[in-house]
């Protein structure tokens, strides 16, 4: 038998292989591409890792699912700013039909690599202070969004609810965070307004937070955080701080309190990524256009307590508050 004769089945079985992937290929190349739907993430951490899931699932309640008929490109920046710039860059050179930005950073570093692509704001407090829309009524670009707006309010009245003998509070946040700068400001317009002492506490990145909070906590009675990215990936190390002094802690969002904070009244941030996926499908069906859509806001706050964390700090949860949580919150035991 020839060589020839020898090899002849492999060849044959090769052939059918390049012939196979040659017909696989031109059936690719016939298939439409799918819209491209980039949603980027500054960070991971529970909140924004709840708003993302949220998004995904928002999308497919109005029947668009990825690597079906949207192609999701979900990129996490990992706190790196270089890392938002490029990635945005490259929602642009893929040309992507519309894209997420989860919080401030992502949104603003969208804003900055595309004034035409629809860019859906998930979870920024203040788009128009935040300079990413001419007014949140009528955002007038092409930037629409929903707003993590807490309703401070009730945040505050819980903390004294909670401490009726509350004199002195604490705002800790991060300078760089827009969002949390925003919410600063209105709560410590609030406290003041109730008689309250308030000492502010900032920090320009999470490496200043052990310092920071360290030199806080003699000074105040309670610590308040709102909505921050930086803070809520190191709620660990706040918490270390806090809990050697029996410091409580009252977060804006829901999460940061499963994470150790005692209490809040906060939004669930899975709900504001649904509502953001609604309206990133809005605009990807052509039914709105960001320039003519307001930003939304979600007006419901849930009252979540952590009752492991109140033993701890010896603080007593009254009755009242027990009563709501039961029915209607969420109570972690």
């Amino acid at each position: 038998m020839s060589k020839l004769k020898r090899f002849l089945p492999l060849i044959l079985i090769f052939g059918s292989l390049l012939t196979l992937l040659g017909i696989k290929k031109i059936k690719e190349a016939n298939q439409p591409k799918l819209p491209i739907v980039g949603i980027l993430q500054p960070l991971s951490h529970p909140a924004l890792d709840e708003i993302h899931r949220g998004i995904v699932a928002g999308l497919a309640s109005e029947g668009y699912h990825n690597n079906r008929n949207i192609k999701i490109d979900f990129q996490n920046a990992q706190n790196d700013q270089s890392n938002l710039r490029l990635m945005s860059n490259q929602f642009v050179t893929e040309k992507a039909k519309v894209t997420v930005g989860i919080a401030t950073p992502a949104a603003q570093s969208l804003a900055n690599a595309t004034k035409q692509l629809p860019i859906i704001l998930g979870a920024v407090t203040d788009p128009a202070s935040a300079n990413l829309v001419k007014n949140n009524a009528q955002p007038g670009s092409n930037i629409t969004g929903v707003s993590d707006q807490a309703p401070i309010q009730k945040q505050l009245a819980l903390m004294q609810t909670i401490m009726p003998q509350l004199k002195t509070v604490g705002i800790l946040y991060s300078s760089s965070d827009n969002s949390a700068t925003s919410q600063m400001h209105l709560f410590k317009q609030l406290a003041e307004q109730k008689g309250l002492t308030v000492v502010e506490a900032s920090l320009s990145s999470v490496n200043d937070l052990e310092q920071v909070s360290q030199n806080l906590v003699p000074k105040v009675d309670a610590i308040y955080v709102p909505t921050d990215n930086t803070i809520a990936s190191a709620m660990g190390t706040l918490v270390h701080v806090t809990d050697k002094t029996k410091t409580p802690v009252f977060p804006s969002a829901e999460t940061m309190v499963k994470d150790g904070g005692l209490a809040t009244v906060g939004l669930s941030q899975y709900d504001l990524g649904v509502e953001t996926g609604k309206m990133t499908a809005a605009v990807l069906s052509g039914r709105s256009k960001p320039a003519t859509t307001p930003i939304r806001y979600l007006r419901k706050g849930h009252l979540v307590l952590n009752l492991k964390k109140a033993k701890a700090l010896h603080i007593t949860i009254p009755q009242s508050l027990m009563q709501i949580a039961n029915q209607k919150g969420a109570v972690l035991k």
